[in-house]
């Protein structure tokens, strides 16, 4: 007795989630380049034209990843005394987010048309804030230092070699054996004596700067908002 073929399974409707779903998994392996929407069609298995009734255009999908970004992001909240907590658990949220999708580093604030994530984010980091007592131009300072260093961090991190130091170790040898140690004396020590021994993290870095900068935010704090 031969056994029947097992009856297809339904395929999944198209949804916008799930268009913008795929999108992000082909920029996060080819970059943004490859995002085009014969791509995303294909990757779904259905004709271009049918993405259409779900994004205008690329513009809408390049604003719809966005918003997906942010969505992994948790929301801040904490009360008045504890926004050093909770900025530094954003800091850490976003970078991880950064690291999953590292073409979101050039799209984060060039967009003009943000999602709702992307708005009830950045209201509740302010709203953190503003309850700690940051004055409206502190709280602006805060934002602004925190994102730009959560932004640069990232886009570092993206840049470095493939392995990068933290897991390549003769990505930072190949550069110590480009010049000489007398020529370049702090950099061969740098290279050398830190980059190259064992356990060292670039990553590790990252909490070093965050804690300087979220020391100098509580100072900004204490600030008459006239100083400010």
């Amino acid at each position: 007795m031969t056994s029947k073929p097992a009856p297809d399974q339904p395929r999944s409707p198209l949804t916008r989630e799930r268009v913008l779903q795929q999108a992000a998994r082909i920029a996060d392996t080819g970059g943004l380049a490859a995002l085009t929407m014969r791509a995303l069609a294909q990757a779904m298995s259905v004709q271009p034209m049918s993405l259409y009734h779900h994004v205008s255009n690329k513009d809408d999908i390049l604003d719809g990843l966005i918003d997906l970004v942010f969505s992994e992001v948790d929301v801040p909240d904490g009360a008045p005394g504890d926004w050093h907590a909770a900025m530094e658990q954003r800091a850490h949220d976003m970078r991880a987010a950064l690291t999953r999708h590292p073409w979101a580093v050039g799209l984060m604030e060039t967009r003009t048309s943000p999602g709702m994530a992307n708005l009830r984010h950045h209201n509740a980091t302010l709203g953190v804030l503003r309850r700690a007592g940051f004055s409206l131009a502190a709280a602006g300072h805060a934002y602004a230092l925190l994102d730009s260093y959560v932004y640069g961090f990232a886009l570092q991190e993206a840049g470095l070699p493939v392995g990068g130091p933290d897991s390549d170790p003769e990505v930072v040898e190949a550069m110590a054996r480009s010049f000489s140690p007398d020529e370049l004396p702090y950099l061969a020590e740098m290279a050398m004596d830190r980059a190259m021994q064992p356990g060292y993290s670039f990553g590790a870095e990252f909490d070093v700067g965050l804690g300087i900068i979220l020391d100098g935010l509580a100072r900004l704090l204490k600030q008459p908002a006239s100083d400010c």
